[in-house]
C-alpha cells in the first residue's frame, strides 16, 4: 500500500501531465498502464523488458545540465526519460524517477531563467525527487528556494543547513511505499558548492563535509531502518574524481554502513553498479547521455544503464513542449556574429580543466583586453578557470546561443590587486592535483608558467569556508611564472582581470576574496563578442588559435622531495650521521679555501635595473644540489630574488638542458 505522501506525489505529477495536455492543442490523452495495452502493438522496446509486474524501477538522472531537447544518439532527452519512464510501467513495474542534481544550470533552455524551465520539464516528466548539485544555486539561494517551490516532487539533502541555526534547509529523507517495500531515500550535496557557485550565492548556508558528513549519512541510516525502511538509497551530489576526496560518494560507502545503493552524480562519471564495501553506486555521467535503471525485487538489485545511442523513444507530448521552448531560445540567440576557422577546445578532460586550450586562450585574452580598455589600461594578465567554460565551439558561425551554452553563468569581469607571490600561491593552489582535472585548473592570458606534476602538492592549512588547502610551500610545484615575458617578481603588486566567480573565492581562489576586488561589470560573453568583433574583425583565424599558445607548460619529471629550508635546517647539524644518510648543501667561498674559483663573463640583459648584469667578469661559487632544490629557490637563497634563477641558468647552460629539471648532485655555478 502507497503512503500518503507516496499518493500526494502521483496525484500531482498525473494532474500535472494532464494539465499540460490540455493545453497543447486539444490533444487529450488516458494515461497508459500495463493492463490498457494491446499485446499486438507492444513496443519492440516494452517487449524486452519482460514481465516486471511485482518489481519496483527507479529510473536516475545527474548533470543534466539543460540537455532536455531530445537528440537521436546524443541525449535521451526529458521528454526520452518520460517515455522511459511509461515504458516501464507498461512492462509492469512501479517506477519512481529520481535526479541526483546539477539540473537548473547549463544549456540556454534552461539557463536564461535561471532554471524555471528545467523544473517544469522535470514536473511534466513527473520526477520524484531532486537531491540538489553545487550548480542549483548559481543564480543564489534565494532562486532555488523559489525553484524548489514550483516544483511537484521533493528536494532532499542532508548535509546542507543554514548558517545560523545548524538546521537542515530542506528535507532530510523521504520514504516510498513499494512493491518490494519501503525504500528510504537521503540526500547529500557535495561539500564543494562552498566553492563551486559563487560563494555570495551561499552565504548564509553550511556544507557538512569528511567525517561529520560521514556521521550524517549514518543518522540518516539508522533512523530511515527505525522507521522501517527496507531499501536505504543515498541519492548524492558527491562524484568520485580524487580532487573531491575525502567527501567523494565512494568514500561515503566506505565509511557509513547500511547504504544498498548511491545514485551519484557531480564528477559526469559513468558508474553502472560498482561495489564498494557492499554499496552498489551508479552514475550516468551527463547530459542525458545515459538514463540509470535500478530494479528492485526479492531477488536483489539489478543495475542498467541505457544510452542514448540505443533509446530514442520520446513521449509526443512533452517533446513538443520542450522542443517548442527550444525554438524560441534558437530563434533569439541563433544569428551569427562571427565565424571561428579551428575548432575551440572547451572538453572537460582532457580539456580546460587540465591544461591550456585554444578556447581557454580565446576567453582570457578576451578578459584581459576587456578590462584595459574599460579602465584605460593598467591590467597585467587575466585568469580564469577552466570550470567556468562548458562547451567547445565547432568550425564556422558563432551564435549568441554559443556564447550561452559555452559562458552560461552569467559571469562579469572583476578586478584584483595581487603580488607576485601571492599570485604564485593561486596559482599553485589552482593547479594542486593537475593532471587530475580540476573547475579552478587556470586559463591565462598576458602570463606563463610551468606546473611540475611530479613534485607532489605539499597541503596547508585548509582555507576558511572551502574544501580546499593552501599550499604549504607555494612555487615548489609552480615554476618560472612570467607576466608579460617577464620573470615574476614576489614583491610587486600585479593587476589582475578575472571573473566575478573567482573574485568572490570560488574554487580555489580563497586569496582573490581575501585581497578584495571591483567589478567592472561587463560580462563575460559580451568581452568575448567584443573582443572578437573589434579585435579579430569577427574571424576566429587558425593563425592566432589554431593551437594553444604554450602559456601553460606542464612537465611530470622526478623532483626532489624535501624544501631547500629543511636541508638548511639539517646542515645546522654536522653529524657524521647525519652526513652518511643525505647530502647536505656544498657551498664553497672564502670560508672553504678548496674551493674552485672560476671566472665567468655573463652577458645576461634584464630590462629590471635590480636584475640587470654587467658585461664583465666576476667569481662564482659551486653549490651541490641537494632535494628540494629547483633554480628559484636557490636563486632566492644565494641572489635575494627567485626571479634571478636566469643568472644561474645562464652560468650553467652546459649541464642544466631545461631550467625546470635540476638533478640531485649536480655542481652549480653560483654568482658569488
Amino acid at each position: 500500500m502507497l503512503s500518503k505522501k507516496m499518493v500526494k506525489l502521483m496525484s500531482r505529477r498525473i494532474l500535472s501531465f494532464i494539465l499540460t495536455l490540455v493545453l497543447l492543442s486539444g490533444i487529450s490523452a488516458i494515461p497508459v498502464t500495463a493492463d490498457t495495452i494491446n499485446p499486438d502493438t507492444v513496443p519492440e522496446f516494452v517487449s524486452s523488458l519482460g514481465d516486471l509486474s511485482g518489481k519496483v524501477v527507479i529510473i536516475h538522472t545527474n548533470d543534466t545540465h539543460g540537455a532536455d531537447v531530445a537528440v537521436a544518439g546524443t541525449s535521451i532527452g526529458t521528454a526520452g526519460i518520460t517515455q522511459l519512464f511509461k515504458d516501464y510501467e507498461a512492462a509492469g513495474a512501479q517506477v519512481l524517477l529520481f535526479s541526483a542534481g546539477d539540473a537548473i544550470q547549463g544549456d540556454p533552455i534552461v539557463s536564461l531563467d535561471k532554471g524555471k524551465s528545467a523544473i517544469e520539464f522535470m514536473n511534466l516528466a513527473g520526477y520524484d525527487m531532486l537531491n540538489p548539485g553545487n550548480h542549483e544555486f548559481d543564480y543564489g539561494y534565494d532562486n532555488f528556494l523559489e525553484l524548489s517551490e514550483a516544483a511537484d516532487f521533493p528536494v532532499i539533502s542532508s548535509n546542507i543547513v543554514d548558517r545560523a541555526s545548524g538546521k537542515c534547509i530542506f528535507d532530510d529523507s523521504i520514504i516510498f511505499e513499494s512493491k518490494a517495500g519501503s525504500i528510504g531515500v537521503f540526500g547529500l550535496t557535495t561539500p564543494e558548492t562552498l566553492t563551486g557557485t559563487n560563494p555570495s550565492n551561499i552565504a548564509s548556508l553550511s556544507f557538512i563535509s569528511g567525517e561529520a558528513m560521514y556521521d550524517v549519512a549514518q543518522q540518516q541510516v539508522d533512523k530511515l531502518k527505525a522507521d522501517g525502511a527496507d531499501y536505504i538509497i543515498c541519492v548524492a551530489h558527491l562524484g568520485i574524481d580524487d580532487g573531491s576526496k575525502p567527501n567523494r560518494s565512494v568514500d561515503v560507502a566506505e565509511n557509513v554502513d547500511g547504504i544498498d545503493i548511491i545514485i551519484d552524480g557531480h564528477s559526469h562519471s559513468v558508474i553502472d553498479g560498482d561495489k564498494y564495501e557492499g554499496t552498489v553506486v551508479v552514475s550516468t555521467g551527463t547530459k542525458l547521455s545515459y538514463a540509470g535503471v535500478i530494479i528492485l525485487d526479492e531477488d536483489g538489485i539489478e543495475t542498467r544503464l541505457i544510452s542514448a545511442a540505443e533509446y530514442n523513444r520520446t513521449d509526443p507530448a512533452v517533446n513538443e513542449v520542450i522542443n517548442k521552448a527550444a525554438g524560441e531560445i534558437d530563434a533569439l540567440l541563433s544569428e551569427a556574429f562571427a565565424v571561428t576557422e579551428v575548432f575551440l577546445d572547451g572538453n572537460r578532460d582532457p580539456g580546460v580543466r587540465t591544461l591550456e586550450t585554444n578556447l581557454g586562450d580565446f576567453a582570457a585574452d578576451a578578459i584581459l583586453w576587456e578590462a584595459n580598455r574599460s579602465i584605460t589600461g593598467g591590467v597585467d594578465a587575466a585568469i580564469t578557470n577552466g570550470g567556468g567554460i562548458r562547451a567547445s565551439i565547432n568550425i564556422g558561425d558563432v551564435t549568441m546561443k554559443d556564447m550561452k551554452t559555452v559562458f552560461p553563468y552569467g559571469n562579469t569581469i572583476s578586478i584584483v590587486k595581487i603580488t607576485g607571490a601571492q599570485l604564485i600561491e593561486v596559482l599553485e593552489a589552482s593547479t594542486f592535483c593537475t593532471p587530475i582535472a580540476l573547475g579552478g585548473f587556470p586559463q591565462v592570458s598576458g602570463m606563463e608558467f610551468t606546473i611540475n606534476t611530479g613534485v607532489p602538492y605539499s597541503q596547508g592549512e585548509q582555507y576558511p569556508d572551502s574544501t580546499f588547502y593552501a599550499p604549504a610551500k607555494p612555487g615548489s610545484r609552480i615554476l618560472n611564472v612570467k607576466v608579460n615575458g617577464e620573470p615574476i617578481d614576489p614583491d610587486r603588486t600585479y593587476t589582475i582581470a578575472t571573473n566575478d566567480f573567482l573574485a568572490e573565492g570560488g574554487d580555489t581562489y580563497y586569496l582573490f576574496r581575501e585581497l578584495g576586488s571591483y567589478s567592472i561589470s561587463t560580462a563575460l560573453e559580451d568581452a568575448l563578442i567584443d573582443y572578437t568583433n573589434e579585435v579579430l574583425n569577427g574571424v576566429i583565424t587558425k593563425e592566432m588559435y589554431g593551437e594553444p599558445a604554450g602559456r601553460i607548460n606542464i612537465l611530470n619529471e622526478p623532483a626532489a622531495e624535501a624544501d631547500l629550508s629543511e636541508a638548511d635546517e639539517s646542515s645546522a647539524d654536522t653529524s657524521d650521521e647525519d652526513k652518511s644518510t643525505e647530502e647536505l648543501p656544498v657551498i664553497e667561498g672564502e670560508a672553504d679555501k678548496s674551493s674552485e674559483e672560476i671566472s665567468v663573463k655573463d652577458k645576461t640583459s634584464k630590462t629590471d635595473d635590480s636584475d640587470k648584469a654587467t658585461d664583465a667578469d666576476y667569481t662564482v661559487r659551486t653549490y651541490t644540489v641537494v632535494k628540494g632544490d629547483c633554480l628559484w629557490k636557490i636563486a632566492r637563497k644565494f641572489l635575494g630574488k627567485g626571479s634571478k634563477y636566469t643568472l644561474i641558468y645562464e652560468l650553467n647552460k652546459d649541464i642544466i638542458k631545461n631550467p625546470n629539471v635540476i638533478y640531485i648532485g649536480q655542481k652549480l655555478k653560483i654568482p658569488a
